[in-house]
C-alpha cells in the first residue's frame, strides 16, 4: 500500500490511476477465472489446477513464483520496518541520529528476534486470526493521515516539473508495483471453499465487492500521497514525511504494527511451498524450525544488505505478481477450454496472457537497465523550510 503513490510517480498521475483501475479489473477477472478453471478441471487449489493442466513442470514453476512473491514481500516488510520504526524512535526524547534505536540495521535485527521470528514459528496461524481486522483498521487510520497531510502539507511543497503530466515512460514498472499490491490469488480456493453456498455467481459478487473496495482505498491513498509530494515520492511514502511530524509518526507506527503482524502470514506461505516441494507436505518439529530459521534469516540478511524499497516492489511485481495474476490463470483456462483461442470467452484470457508476458519481460528489463533513484533515509529538503504541522495535529487534540 505504501508503494502505490510511487507507482503514480512512475506512470504519471492520470495514466497511473487508469492503470490502477485496469489492474484491479484484471485481478477481479483472473480470480474468477481461477475458480472457473478449478470447476473445469475438478481441482480445489491453485497448485492442483496448474498440475492438472501443465503437469509437474507447471507445478514447479508455480511453486517457484508462489515462493518468490511472499519471500520478496518479507524482504520489503523488513526494509519498511527498519526505515519507519527508526524514524518513530527518533521522536523519543534523548534519541538522536547517532543512537542505536535510529539505526535501521539494529531495528530490523531486534524486530526480527523479538517479533517476526517468534510469530513465524507458529505452525497454525489461527492465533493471528484477528490480524486481518487489525490491518484493515490500521489501513483506514493511515489513509486518513495521508489525506490530512495532502491537504495541510501538500500546498507547502513546490511540485516538481511536469508533476501533472499525463504519462511517463516507465509506466510498465508501475504496473508491477500495482500488481504487487492487488495479488491475492493464492487464497482464492480456500475462501471459495469456506463459503456457505460456493457457486460461481456468489464468488463473483464477493470478488467484485472485495476488489472494488480495495481499489477505492488504493486510489485514494495513491492519489493523495502523490499529490502531496509529486516527483519527490519515494518507494515508501513514509520516507517522504518529516521526522518532526507527529501525525506522520503515528501513521508510521500504525504501518509498522500492520507490517510486523503480516510478516508471519507471508512466511507461512513460503514455508508451505518448501514443505510441499521438498518434504512431501509434512515438516516434523526440527524441520519446521530449521526451515523457518533459514527463511527468516535469509530474508533478514537481504533486507540488511539492501535498503531501496522501490526496486524491490517493482521486481516482485514483474517477476512474481504479474505471472500469478495475468499469465497463469489465463493459460490454465485456455488449456482447459474447448473453444479456439481468440474465440468466444477465450478472447479476454488471450489478451491477458499476451499483456502479462509483455509486462513481465519489459518491466524486468527496464527495472534492471533503468533503476530509479532512491534517497533512502534522507530528510527531504522541504523539512528544513520551517513547515508547521501544528494545525493538523490540533484536530486530534
Amino acid at each position: 500500500c505504501s508503494g502505490l503513490p510511487y507507482s503514480l510517480n512512475q506512470a504519471g498521475l492520470p495514466l497511473g490511476l487508469l492503470l490502477l483501475v485496469l489492474v484491479a479489473f484484471i485481478t477481479d477477472y483472473s480470480i474468477i477465472l481461477l475458480i472457473k478453471g478449478g470447476n473445469l478441471s475438478g481441482t480445489n487449489s491453485y497448485q492442483s489446477l496448474v498440475r492438472s493442466t501443465f503437469g509437474l513442470t507447471g507445478y514447479l514453476i508455480l511453486s517457484l513464483l508462489q515462493f518468490l512473491y511472499p519471500f520478496i514481500a518479507m524482504i520489503s516488510y523488513n526494509i519498511i520496518t527498519g526505515d519507519t520504526l527508526a524514524k518513530v524512535f527518533l521522536r523519543i526524547p534523548g534519541v538522536g541520529p547517532g543512537n542505536m534505536l535510529a539505526e535501521r540495521h539494529f531495528v530490523i535485527a531486534v524486530s526480527t528476534i523479538l517479533f517476526t521470528l517468534p510469530l513465524s514459528l507458529f505452525r497454525n496461524v489461527s492465533k493471528l486470526g484477528k490480524v486481518s481486522l487489525l490491518s484493515m483498521v490500521l489501513t483506514l487510520f493511515i489513509l486518513v493521515i495521508v489525506l490530512i497531510r495532502a491537504a495541510t502539507l501538500g500546498p507547502k511543497i513546490p511540485p516538481t516539473e511536469s508533476a501533472w503530466v499525463f504519462a511517463r515512460w516507465n509506466a510498465i514498472q508501475a504496473v508491477g508495483v500495482m500488481s504487487f499490491a492487488f495479488i491475492c490469488h493464492h487464497n482464492s480456493f480456500m475462501i471459495y471453499a469456506s463459503m456457505k453456498e460456493p457457486s460461481l455467481s456468489n464468488w463473483s459478487r464477493v470478488t467484485h465487492f472485495s476488489v472494488g473496495s480495495a481499489l477505492i482505498i488504493s486510489a485514494l491513498f495513491a492519489a493523495a500521497g502523490y499529490a502531496t509530494f509529486t516527483g519527490y515520492t519515494q518507494g515508501d511514502i513514509f520516507e517522504n514525511y518529516c521526522r518532526n511530524d507527529d501525525l506522520a509518526t503515528f501513521g508510521r507506527f500504525c504501518f509498522c504494527v500492520s507490517i510486523i503482524t503480516t510478516f508471519p502470514l507471508e512466511c507461512l506461505v513460503t514455508r508451505e511451498v518448501v514443505s510441499n516441494v521438498f518434504f512431501n507436505g509434512t515438516l516434523n518439529n526440527y524441520s519446521h524450525v530449521a526451515v523457518t530459521l533459514l527463511l527468516v534469516g535469509t530474508c533478514t540478511a537481504l533486507s540488511l544488505a539492501y535498503d531501496c524499497l522501490g526496486i524491490v516492489l517493482v521486481l516482485n511485481g514483474v517477476i512474481s505478481a504479474t505471472p500469478l495474476i495475468f499469465i497463469i490463470p489465463s493459460a490454465c483456462y485456455l488449456k482447459l477450454s474447448t473453444e479456439r483461442w481468440f474465440a468466444g470467452e477465450n478472447r479476454i484470457p488471450c489478451l491477458l496472457l499476451i499483456a502479462g508476458v509483455f509486462v513481465m519481460i519489459t518491466g524486468f528489463v527496464m527495472a534492471v537497465m533503468f533503476p530509479q533513484d532512491c534517497s533512502h533515509g534522507a530528510e527531504m529538503f522541504y523539512c528544513s523550510l520551517n513547515v508547521s504541522f501544528a494545525p493538523a495535529i490540533h484536530v486530534f487534540n
